[in-house]
């Protein structure tokens, strides 16, 4: 009777162990949850969202304009942001007269064209801003709404923990994301 019981607590933990074994890696190192706080996402992330951050493609290629990124709060590293990448590194972001427009490193000025985000949505503020190697500039797609890079500054890209995945939750809104056309 021993015996059997000895060979059940054997095999219970061999099995928990073969699954930290295949977890702990995937979750710290190739993808994590996170869940959204807030409405300076809205209307494409809500308050409560379970997303999955992909955290390795950052490794072998840099964000790209539109990629929405889950990040390090630069005023408070232990808080974890998401905004959506809208300046790269070396160029200049400017925001006026509620439009964002950018000058791009061979010196052709855009405004970006965000299909995104609902119609007649302003971003509001006076930005003029020329981002330095490995700094990011991020909104929240709920402009009138968002702390974001107007407020507190760029993002480093050692502050990046990845980018916004999948969507699990609500199951009604399942999807994977991709980065928009500009």
């Amino acid at each position: 009777m021993q015996n059997k019981y000895l060979s059940f607590i054997f095999e219970i933990t061999k099995i928990a162990l073969i699954a930290l074994v295949i977890v702990l890696p995937i979750r710290y190192f190739l993808f994590q949850p996170f869940i959204v706080k807030g409405e300076s996402m809205s209307p494409n992330f809500q308050e409560g969202d379970y997303l999955i951050v992909d955290e390795i493609s950052y490794r072998f290629s840099n964000p790209d304009r539109g990629d929405v990124i889950v990040f390090k709060y630069p005023k408070d590293t232990a808080q974890r942001f998401i905004k959506r990448v809208i300046g790269l590194p070396g160029e200049t972001i400017v925001i006026k007269n509620g439009a964002v427009s950018m000058t791009n490193m061979m010196g052709e000025n855009v405004i970006l064209e965000e299909n995104y985000l609902p119609e007649n949505l302003k971003t509001y503020g006076d930005t003029n801003l020329t981002l330095q190697e490995n700094e990011y500039f991020v909104l929240g797609d709920n402009r009138t709404y968002s702390y974001d890079s107007r407020s507190w500054g760029v993002v480093k890209s050692s502050y990046i923990i990845g980018k916004a995945f999948l969507r699990l939750y609500p199951v009604t809104e399942l999807s994977k994301f991709s980065s928009p056309a500009y």
